[in-house]
């Protein structure tokens, strides 16, 4: 994440200074530790016929600190090999903007995250018992500037359901084997 001054040339052909924050919001096929055992990247056909018409920009996921929008031409997004790369032009009369371009400016604010909702995901249970998530389609709401870059809470939960669920699958799936290599042998009990 960056901040800089642009000069540039409007339609009176005066020079007019924009303050742009700039960077990626997403980084493809780089994994994040969503808590310990379980982590996530997102696959670079993530964002294939994603609409980015009317995504925002936002200071913490928080929706009253609208930075910026794609559909005001205020935020612009593109997708490249590296990611999901956006430009915010910072509103000066928006004291909150300000701020954070200061602190970005400075190098005290420099993450990104992204709010999202999961269409397609594999999910890869290792022998170690840890777990990894790749997402691969995804609708996408907002894309943030902040401090501590993390998913959302309730991701997390859903996560957890969704692990919770494939060990109950594999455990079944090896007592099914395990009856199955049982069937063909007689067992005989002794007591003493």
């Amino acid at each position: 994440m960056q901040a800089r001054d642009i000069g540039k040339l409007d339609n009176n052909q005066e020079a007019t200074d924009k303050k742009i924050i700039s960077g990626y919001f997403i980084v493809f096929d780089t994994e994040t530790e969503l808590y310990p055992g379980v982590r996530e990247e997102v696959s670079p056909d993530a964002l294939v016929g994603v609409d980015l018409s009317d995504v925002k920009a936002l200071i913490d996921h928080d929706t009253a600190k609208v930075l910026g929008r794609t559909k005001a031409n205020t935020l612009s997004l593109s997708v490249d090999s590296k990611g999901l790369y956006g430009e915010i032009i910072v509103n000066e009369s928006d004291q909150e903007a300000m701020n954070l371009y200061s602190r970005v400016q400075r190098g005290d604010v420099d993450q990104c995250s992204f709010g999202f909702e999961i269409l397609n995901e594999e999910m890869i249970q290792n022998s170690d018992g840890t777990v990894k998530f790749i997402i691969k389609s995804i609708n996408l709401y907002e894309v943030s500037v902040v401090t501590f870059p993390a998913y959302q809470e309730t991701a997390v939960e859903a996560r957890s359901k969704q692990i919770e669920d494939a060990q109950k699958r594999t455990l079944q799936t090896r007592k099914d084997e395990l009856k199955e290599k049982l069937n063909g042998i007689k067992t005989t009990y002794f007591v003493s």
